[in-house]
């Protein structure tokens, strides 16, 4: 899979390709607002976003699973916006039912998604909602690609009889 790191909402990627996610204890924005285009650019809807061919993945990192000392539930949210602080007036293009903190383990894959048709405003990113929290650890990776992830994450000692 491609991960362009102009098209990452979270997470690091290191020199030797390991990755790291942003923590996300309460409601935030993503860590990086997409601007789809240039301050001079003509205010145009089409951003020449083909769903088809443009995923959106959200998942946990490795590093922990997620904790709360509550009942705490993430709401994640694909949004658009004019401010590049997504409060101005945004749009949501996307959005997932509450998960609980028990559904968030490590390597969680949280969305796999075609990004939809529809008319985005100049900054892109993702909202993080936490319901009863905050939580206490976990991190989050987010960002769009140009194909599909589908392969399965198996725990540690795994093994395959041949």
């Amino acid at each position: 899979m491609f991960i362009d790191l102009q098209t990452t909402f979270d997470g690091t990627t290191t020199a030797a390709g390991v990755k790291s996610g942003s923590a996300v204890t309460a409601t935030a924005i993503s860590a990086n607002v997409i601007d789809l285009r240039q301050a001079a650019s003509p205010a145009l809807a089409d951003e020449g976003v083909n769903p088809a061919e443009t995923i959106l993945f959200v998942q946990s990192d490795g590093s922990a699973d997620f904790a709360a000392a509550g009942a705490a539930t993430l709401t994640i949210t694909l949004e658009s916006d004019s401010a590049a602080t997504l409060a101005s007036s945004p749009v949501v293009h996307f959005s997932t039912a509450a998960i609980g903190k028990a559904a968030i383990l490590k390597n969680t894959v949280l969305v796999r998604v075609a990004l939809p048709y529809d008319n985005y405003k100049r900054f892109l990113g993702l909202r993080y909602t936490v319901a009863t929290g905050p939580f206490t650890a976990g991190a989050i990776l987010g960002w769009i690609s140009p194909d599909v992830q589908r392969n399965v994450i198996y725990p540690v000692g795994f093994t395959i009889d041949v």
